[in-house]
């Protein structure tokens, strides 16, 4: 999926709200939605005004094409925004109306998870989101809880939570979860959200100790031979591609974290690179071996990137997530990798 960049500007000496986008008639045309939106021939971007409800706008408008970055001070908010968004979308098929009941499944994306509940039921799930907000749980995780207990309480009505136990989460899993093929992670996370509740809601109800999770799926991801792995990160002609899969091999990096890098993370001293606010917003430091400065050094004196370690078609702007994949495909099969391998895979290869 395609990413969209978005930061607050001044312009003119006022506030405007920037968009990168691709240049595509899909993404032009909903962008050209949002309120006195302008391209920018000198900037080479879209700017838009900034409004009070405009991060919210901007959602609604890309959130089913594209993800979302927005810069600055309200980022993190702002994405677990988004991601509370699609979570709920995807809630939105496990929703469980009773045959007897007009429940419209709307009502989890809506946020309005009480619709079709008794009041108890209702209320149950008023203190569970109480409790959670006041021990500030993140707000997706707050979401999913809340969306989880609701479609536990939707399948064991007309009974009510205090009339359950183990067995009806058990009896859940086996002629919903399994027979529908939901996925671990589903199940997992209903599990965690059940006993949440009993352990603080409902404590003298029942033991919580009873539900006992799925066995942990273990995977093994597809890795690359050191001969393979070779083969790929000699395969590019452009001498930044090199670089680019070099860095995510050399120091175990994610595709969002290589292209996130910026000058000054690379410690030359301490032979280091930083890695900040990456997966669940942990800065880390990983080791860079001098080879591998060396061919960052080179790499920097032919491109002179101006903010970011690897940048796009203008100075400044990050290489794109997309191009990156692309690189790594093109790379895989001009060096005849057979196997079915991702670029998150090449990642895994650095720890074997």
């Amino acid at each position: 999926m395609v990413t969209i960049i978005t930061e607050r500007v001044i312009l003119d000496g006022g506030s405007r709200v920037a968009h990168q986008i691709p240049y595509d008639n899909r993404f032009i045309n909903l962008v050209r939605k949002l309120p006195d939106a302008t391209w920018s021939r000198k900037m080479h971007y879209w700017h838009i005004a900034d409004i009070d409800d405009i991060d919210d706008k901007i959602v609604n408008v890309f959130i089913d094409i594209a993800n979302i970055e927005f810069r600055g001070r309200q980022s993190r908010k702002l994405i677990e925004k988004v991601r509370d968004i699609r979570q709920n979308k995807e809630l939105k098929s496990h929703f469980i109306p009773k045959p007897s009941e007009s429940v419209s499944i709307e009502s989890v994306s809506n946020g309005n998870l009480v619709n079709g509940l008794s009041l108890r039921a209702s209320e149950d799930i008023d203190k569970y989101r109480s409790w959670l907000e006041s021990h500030r749980y993140p707000l997706t995780t707050v979401r999913t809880y809340t969306s989880m207990m609701a479609v536990f309480l939707k399948f064991v009505a007309p009974r009510e939570a205090n009339e359950c136990d183990a067995n009806d989460l058990t009896r859940m899993v086996h002629e919903y979860i399994l027979p529908k093929g939901l996925s671990y992670s589903f199940q997992n996370q209903l599990i965690s959200a059940v006993k949440k509740f009993y352990g603080e809601i409902y404590k003298q109800v029942i033991d919580p100790g009873e539900f006992t999770r799925p066995r942990t799926q273990h995977r093994l991801p597809n890795v690359l031979s050191k001969e393979e792995v070779k083969r790929v990160l000699g395969a590019p002609v452009n001498e930044k591609h090199r670089v680019i899969l070099s860095v995510i091999y050399g120091c175990g990096l994610r595709r969002s974290e290589v292209i996130m890098l910026e000058l000054q993370d690379l410690d030359r001293d301490r032979m280091l690179l930083s890695v900040r606010q990456s997966k669940g917003y942990k800065d880390r430091v990983v080791p860079v071996s001098p080879k591998l400065v060396e061919m960052i050094d080179s790499y920097m004196i032919r491109y002179r990137p101006k903010v970011y370690l690897f940048e796009g078609q203008y100075p400044g702007r990050r290489y794109s997530a997309g191009s990156v994949e692309k690189v790594f495909r093109m790379a895989s099969e001009k060096a005849g990798i057979k196997k079915n391998i991702t670029l998150h895979g090449l990642r895994h290869s650095y720890a074997t």
